[in-house]
């Protein structure tokens, strides 16, 4: 650099408002962040955070219902989808209806439940791998270059062993998340406040934690997306680095 531009340089940091980049500390370890459809409401602040913080996620995608009266998978998602192919988040399959798994009633099938009193099925083979690979083939319509991964987590994290053996056959495999990645998005704000939430994952995360968190918990009155930037930047304080997933999982208990 020549001697004018190096006192360019300098003239610019000294100005006010002008600082020099604080670099982050060398990477001391790695964390997962994962991300289930859920209600919404926070969607477009959590993706900013995540932006602003350089963090790429993973995204299991179910058709829940959401805040707009549409549910996540339709149309009218589908810019929000787009929009987080192209900012390099991954995918996985998060169920198409978002039931719950049961019990296993025979050998090969698995007792299917809507926590919404919609009804209930036993899944056979066939029913059980359209029921994963739904979600994953409607992503592809809406973003066909989406990158997916070869994983699926059951809704609550609840699983049965045939469920996990039936989706092993699709050739998904589960993916739970940590104790220490459950930040508690879902708990009750009156007993559980952002403060406290996020002083918790600070102090408490460890490498190689898998976290969960939604796109918006319904009941949770003081939505956790508030100290999530907080949170992430606290972390990578520490030298914790967040990447998405990798193809064959992480292994993790089967939930919380």
């Amino acid at each position: 650099m020549s001697p004018g531009r190096r006192g360019l340089l300098g003239a610019a940091l000294a100005l006010p408002g002008v600082a020099r980049a604080q670099p982050r500390p060398a990477c001391a370890g790695t964390l997962y962040l994962t991300i289930d459809t859920g209600w919404g409401r926070e969607a477009e602040q959590i993706a900013a955070i995540l932006r602003r913080t350089g963090v790429r996620a993973t995204l299991f995608l179910a058709d829940e219902p959401t805040h707009t009266g549409e549910t996540s998978l339709s149309d009218a998602w589908a810019p929000f989808w787009r929009a987080r192919v192209a900012e390099g988040h991954v995918f996985a399959s998060h169920t198409r209806r978002h039931w719950y798994f049961r019990s296993d009633p025979a050998p090969r099938q698995v007792r299917y439940v809507s926590r919404q009193g919609a009804g209930s099925e036993v899944l056979d083979q066939n029913g059980l791998c359209a029921e994963l690979a739904w979600p994953i083939e409607r992503l592809r319509q809406i973003a066909p270059s989406a990158t997916v991964l070869p994983l699926w987590r059951a809704p609550g994290g609840i699983v049965t062993a045939n469920a996990v053996a039936m989706a092993a056959a699709c050739g998904l495999r589960h993916q739970g998340w940590t104790a220490g990645g459950f930040w508690g998005d879902e708990l009750d704000a009156a007993k559980h406040p952002n403060a406290a939430l996020a002083r918790q994952a600070i102090a408490r995360t460890r490498p190689g934690e898998v976290v969960v968190l939604h796109w918006g918990v319904r009941s949770r009155r003081e939505p956790f997306a508030g100290v999530l930037e907080e949170v992430i930047t606290g972390l990578q304080a520490r030298g914790l680095c967040f990447a998405p997933l990798p193809a064959e999982g992480v292994q993790a208990a089967p939930g919380v």
